[in-house]
């Protein structure tokens, strides 16, 4: 994800789940097109290494999961600062309980 619309769509019209190390926004779309993912990592997280360095951890977590997203998908991934410190266990189960719960939420509707 690249445009500054898809990502403000995703953060102020879908669906949230936050974890300690992670927030997730979830927007589905009726578009017929692969599923996109931006990334968020502020200066609170760190100085440039360190979000750089979050960044690509959590680009490669999310890399083997994109596939239980449903098409037409925009997903914003945001770090909070734990996420500079925390080990990649941590992430990956982070990423997996906020996709668990957004998945439950859209399932109800």
């Amino acid at each position: 994800m690249r445009r500054g619309e898809d990502f403000s769509t995703a953060v102020k019209r879908g669906a949230r789940a936050g974890r300690p190390t992670l927030v997730l926004h979830l927007k589905l779309t009726e578009e017929d097109r692969p599923p996109m993912v931006g990334f968020v990592v502020s200066k609170a997280v760190g100085g440039a290494v360190v979000r750089n360095k979050v960044k690509r951890r959590l680009r490669h977590l999310v890399r083997d999961r994109i596939v239980r997203l449903p098409r037409g998908s925009l997903l914003v991934v945001r770090a909070n600062p734990p996420a500079a410190s925390a080990r990649h266990e941590r992430l990956a189960a982070d990423l997996d309980a906020a996709l668990d719960r957004l998945s439950r939420r859209e399932q109800q509707r």
